[in-house]
């Protein structure tokens, strides 16, 4: 998809509401991302945060109101094409890495290119360059679980990069991390993003992380406090 067809916000959500059984997520949460820009979701647990990054990235649909990317409605959308997005505009980072673990590293990162139909040894190459920018070349043939942490992380970041996406969604990405190999990981994640031009959209309730954000926004009771300016 062309976010180029858009002169404004490349992620826009308006009003999203989203109900758990009786339990509120979100209650008319309104949020714009910008291409480019590392954008920090900040609020306590339970506040709505993940399911709002859930809902802009089209893996939950809100109840109410609208998310569209680069001008199109992500709801309109049929379930094979917001997939197609996911492998092609949008990368993922999750708090466990979420690797598959039958599979070396290098096979991990080079996975979505594999499954958007880049031939194997293009897909091998391009997975191993990531990976040496980001400082895991070490662990290419080794599988998730005999790699640390740290480690596996940054192969999970490299896994989000490899197709060039437009947006980046990260879910406490150093959640489970300490606060070297967690510092190490953002430093690492945030350059590649920056030199690649992905906008990120980043969950955390750590300020240090958040750091590393040009704009923070704070959900709370399932709304979003954003100032006006960008970046």
């Amino acid at each position: 998809m062309n976010a180029s067809k858009t002169d404004g916000p490349l992620l826009v959500a308006t009003d999203l509401t989203k109900t758990y059984g009786s339990t509120p997520a979100l209650e008319g949460a309104s949020l714009r991302v910008h291409a480019g820009e590392v954008l920090a979701l900040m609020g306590p647990s339970g506040s709505g945060k993940s399911t709002l990054l859930h809902c802009l990235a089209g893996i939950v649909a809100p109840d109410s109101g609208r998310v569209s990317y680069a001008g199109d409605d992500l709801s309109a959308m049929s379930d094979t094409r917001r997939s197609a997005l996911r492998r092609t505009d949008f990368g993922f980072v999750f708090q466990f890495g979420q690797l598959v673990p039958e599979l070396t590293c290098r096979e991990n990162v080079a996975l979505p290119l594999r499954l958007a139909g880049v031939r194997r040894r293009e897909a091998n190459r391009r997975a191993a360059e990531l990976m040496e920018h980001l400082e895991v070349a070490d662990v290419t043939d080794k599988r998730p679980g005999e790699t640390s942490g740290g480690q596996g992380q940054r192969v999970a970041v490299a896994r989000a990069l490899v197709t060039d996406p437009r947006v980046i969604f990260a879910d406490e990405p150093t959640g489970a991390l300490d606060s070297l190999n967690g510092e190490r990981v953002m430093q690492l994640f945030i350059t590649a993003a920056r030199q690649t031009g992905a906008a990120v959209v980043l969950v955390t309730h750590e300020p240090r992380v958040a750091a590393y954000s040009d704009r923070e926004a704070v959900v709370r009771d399932g709304r979003v406090r954003v100032p006006e300016q960008v970046r």
